[in-house]
């Protein structure tokens, strides 16, 4: 068998269509398949599943509740808290008691967990039935404030 020594596509690369005819042939949207993601649906799907296999398709649900994630803090973090702006110097002090607004923070729930040893009026979006307890027995009070 005889070999060819130069491709079609090769010799081809000449003037204007290439040897495919000037109307229609090779050139317009149709030898694609139509423009951009049109077809991805229907005879283009078997390149869509290969791919780019999540073209189509919900992407998920956003709950409305997810912007408010909750940021929780311990009374014994609180308790930290307190000793390091009692060193500054810093800590507001009303009625014996060292004033801490959570929410300025960017904390809006208070939890039980540790101790605390210092009498504080602590400003919360939300709190625990057990954090409120050990607040209490240190002297201090809980206010709820809305967010």
């Amino acid at each position: 068998m005889v070999v060819r020594r130069e491709k079609k596509s090769r010799k081809m690369h000449g003037y204007r269509n290439r040897g495919w005819g000037s109307i229609g042939q090779h050139r317009k949207s149709g030898s694609r398949g139509g423009r951009g993601a049109s077809g991805m649906h229907k005879h283009k799907w078997s390149w869509v599943l290969k791919y780019f296999r999540d073209w189509f398709g919900d992407k998920g649900f956003i709950s409305r509740s997810r912007n408010t994630m909750v940021k929780a803090i311990n009374v014994g973090e609180l308790n930290d808290i307190v000793a390091k702006l009692m060193q500054s110097q810093k800590a507001v002090i009303e009625d014996g008691k060292v004033v801490i607004n959570l929410s300025e923070l960017g904390i809006n729930k208070l939890l039980g967990g540790g101790t605390i040893g210092y009498p504080v009026k602590v400003f919360v979006a939300s709190f625990s039935k057990k954090a409120k307890e050990k607040i209490e027995k240190a002297g201090g009070v809980v206010q709820k404030i809305l967010q």
